[in-house]
């Protein structure tokens, strides 16, 4: 599901979405709301280690693949039909905490190694500066992107179908091409969802939150996955 080609309603809360005024409130608004959906993250990440929802996942790939895809769907859709009432911002952050609870499978792996919490810490900071970096390129990019936007999102589907189908394959070549793929197409996407607000192309706060927290959060896992495969330690 993706919601970058449909042109949105106005920001909740906010009138005049075509000034410079409202569009730098509209990215002031989606910023903060980011970092307060962090918080549902973490704390969706150590319910998912604490309640022994990881390893469930890591033992039933497969239904937790169907767990995935049907929770972060069905929740990125209620947000979306919701994304002008401040029922939108419950449901961002309860989507943000399900994709924690989604993420705990990746960080019980890394966890048990020897140095995982470094691997954690160093995978978030690697996010940060890419975030960072992508962030000041939107705002000296002139040029329109429509079209990279519609090769980048025949990238991500073809991406989730090999995800899909490594399930099952479980080759281990896969997954780092995988994860290098991933993090360069939701780099761009960083840019172009940045890029979107600053135009006046996205004038709801909500949905543009929506759309870079998933960047963000699929660059964070895979890069945390490229850093546990050739920096990982030995196992606890």
């Amino acid at each position: 599901m993706d919601d970058r080609f449909n042109p949105q309603p106005p920001i909740y809360g906010q009138r005049y979405a075509g000034s410079a005024v409202a569009r730098n409130t509209v990215l002031r608004n989606t910023y903060m709301l980011l970092a307060i959906s962090l918080v549902p993250t973490v704390l969706g990440a150590w319910a998912g280690l604490q309640t022994g929802l990881a390893q469930w996942m890591l033992v039933n790939p497969g239904m937790g693949m169907l767990l995935f895809f049907g929770g972060a769907f069905g929740l990125m859709y209620a947000v979306q039909r919701n994304s002008n009432s401040g029922i939108g911002v419950a449901l961002l952050l309860g989507f943000t905490f399900f994709m924690g609870l989604m993420m705990s499978q990746l960080l019980s792996m890394v966890l048990g190694l020897s140095n995982g919490v470094q691997l954690i810490a160093l995978a978030f900071g690697g996010t940060a500066v890419i975030f960072g970096a992508m962030a000041s390129l939107a705002t000296v990019v002139k040029r329109d992107l429509s079209g990279l936007t519609k090769f980048l999102f025949i990238g991500a589907v073809m991406l989730m179908i090999v995800g899909v189908a490594n399930i099952w394959l479980q080759l281990p070549a896969l997954v780092i091409m995988f994860s290098v793929v991933a993090i360069g197409i939701f780099s761009a996407f960083m840019m172009i969802d940045v890029r979107r607000v600053l135009d006046g192309g996205e004038t709801n706060y909500i949905s543009a939150t929506l759309a870079i927290y998933l960047d963000l959060y699929n660059v964070f896992v895979n890069l945390l996955s490229l850093l546990s495969i050739f920096a990982g330690g030995s196992r606890r």
